[in-house]
């Protein structure tokens, strides 16, 4: 069975799916992340994020 790449609307506290599919791809690393895991996201950039460290990363990214 072929995974589909999700379009979601992130949302402060939830998301919403707008095309579903099975994962969505870190906007820092590219790697995928099944929704059932998505816990990481920017709302103001709409942007998914792996893990804490990603999204640090990217925290840290916008500071320069």
């Amino acid at each position: 069975m072929t995974k589909k790449l999700a379009k979601i609307k992130y949302l402060p506290n939830n998301f919403q799916i707008v095309e579903q599919g099975d994962y969505v791809e870190c906007a820092v690393s590219g790697k995928k992340i099944n929704l059932d895991d998505l816990t990481y996201w920017n709302v103001e950039l709409q942007e998914p994020y792996f893990s804490y460290k990603e999204a640090s990363e990217k925290r840290e990214m916008q500071k320069e």
